[in-house]
């Protein structure tokens, strides 16, 4: 484990290294935020990368899902020095070859910005009891997705599944199944969450460059309200043939709330994700370090956490380090290799920007939403759809008229990348979040392809392009 935090150690060094010598030669001080923002501004005055940069990406993906199935043992000890070998050999290639240090830094701030709103969500809702002592049955399950689906647009994606994740398999135990926890991934962690900047981060994104917070709920409840209903119903006909493994267990009907003191840390957290230059005038500038206001309150939530909370509490949760370990390192690699992938992609985009038609962009923004990190794929196909109009994405008046003009094409691409995150574990922060703590709970999940194969393509494959037929044919 020391080996691997040394590593790790020298990665994010590199990434301090990149940051203070842009900062050096850059007057204005870009602040992280804007860096995190305007990847596509950075791509524009460096060299694209050689295509085959991106097999480290695919290596990685294709190790993530093979490695659990084909050479358990092997993954289990060392996918941590994988992640971060694989994502070594990306950052050199920018920092030896590219010279191209813009990369490397709006990476870590991405990553830094990742891993503190999960690590204190994660913590914060380790310490919350939600006991609902009643039998299971398809009606009580598809509550609590629908409540889940709701209250994302509250307290985020990542917030609500880390909420209510182990209260539904709790719940569920005597008839614990792979597709419950899927449906939870598909209506919870990902497609709940359409309805307003909290919900997801490529809409957050979008409200930092100048869309209006209602605009989402305005534009978005009309498709959102049907796809919820009609995954709801799908999972209705999975949950009816479900019976308990013994059904002779007496309930008394009652709902029991513990931990009520890690609500105000979900609160802190959430309204620490506002903290931000580009939103309120006042708040600092911390370049050239990749973490600001914002990460530092965050992963200072994750220290108050976890000295506070209720111990009892986390053994009733099976609380463990193991999955927020895991999304460290996998998704450490992951934001590293992508990097040539996203560049190359964004590219791609501009150019074709005048032949994509709003279906196009919901097909394209949404089938790499659902391996790529859905926000930074977001900004690149917005960028393309304003530049289709000769809009710029760095102009807020430019993006108020886009956003008033035509709103379908914002629409599609905003649908399209908070509903495909659900297509993969990794389409999604909190999908592998989920997995990870379902699988430390000694639930068997399926396995990267079997969830595209077994649920993703024959169950929301057909909701999308229903979705597309309606709406963007």
């Amino acid at each position: 484990m020391n080996k691997k935090i040394v590593i790790l150690f020298i990665v994010t060094l590199l990434s301090f290294a990149a940051t203070n010598k842009i900062v050096a030669q850059d007057a204005n001080h870009t602040s992280k935020t804007e860096i995190v923002q305007e990847t596509h501004q950075a791509e524009g005055e460096h060299q694209l990368p050689n295509t085959f940069m991106v097999i480290p990406f695919i290596v990685l993906l294709a190790m993530i899902a093979t490695g659990p199935i084909m050479y358990q043992h092997f993954w289990e000890h060392h996918y941590p020095k994988v992640a971060l070998l694989l994502g070594a050999i990306t950052a050199s290639y920018y920092l030896v070859v590219l010279k191209d240090f813009h990369s490397l830094l709006h990476t870590a701030a991405e990553y830094f910005s990742f891993i503190a709103l999960l690590a204190s969500l994660f913590y914060a809702s380790g310490g919350i009891m939600i006991k609902v002592d009643k039998k299971a049955t398809p009606l009580l399950n598809i509550s609590l997705l629908l409540f889940g689906a709701i209250i994302a647009n509250v307290i985020g994606t990542t917030g609500a599944s880390m909420l209510l994740i182990r209260p539904f398999i709790k719940i569920n135990e005597k008839r614990i199944k792979p597709y419950l926890v899927v449906f939870f991934i598909f209506l919870i962690s990902n497609i709940g969450g359409a309805l307003t900047p909290i919900g997801d981060p490529p809409l957050f994104l979008g409200f930092l460059k100048g869309i209006n917070f209602f605009w989402f709920v305005e534009h978005i409840w009309y498709i959102w309200l049907p796809t919820v209903a009609l995954l709801l119903i799908i999972f209705y006909f999975f949950d009816i043939n479900n019976k308990a493994d013994d059904d002779s267990q007496e309930y008394s009907g009652k709902f029991e709330f513990k931990g009520g003191k890690n609500l105000i840390y979900l609160a802190i957290i959430l309204v620490a994700v506002f903290i931000d230059p580009n939103v309120i005038s006042w708040v600092p500038n911390l370049a050239p370090f990749p973490i600001g206001i914002r990460e530092m309150i965050q992963f200072g939530v994750v220290l108050f956490a976890i000295k506070t909370s209720d111990k009892e509490i986390l053994k009733y949760n099976e609380f463990n380090i193991e999955p927020i370990r895991e999304v460290a390192f996998l998704f450490i690699g992951i934001f590293a290799t992508m990097i040539p992938a996203l560049q190359l992609i964004s590219h791609e985009a501009n150019v074709m920007g005048d032949s994509l038609t709003p279906g196009l962009f919901f097909w394209s923004t949404g089938s790499l939403s659902g391996v790529l990190d859905n926000a930074p794929t977001y900004l690149n196909f917005l960028s393309a759809a304003l530049g289709k109009f000769g809009l710029d994405l760095n102009n807020a008046a430019d993006v108020k008229e886009f956003m008033n003009m035509d709103y379908i094409y914002l629409q599609a691409i905003s649908v399209a990348a908070v509903f495909f995150g659900a297509m993969t574990y990794i389409g999604n922060g909190p999908n592998f979040m989920v997995k990870s703590i379902v699988e430390s709970a000694g639930i068997r999940m399926p396995s990267f392809f079997s969830y595209i194969i077994k649920y993703s393509v024959p169950i929301l494959l057909p909701v999308f392009t229903l979705v597309w037929l309606v709406f963007y044919y």
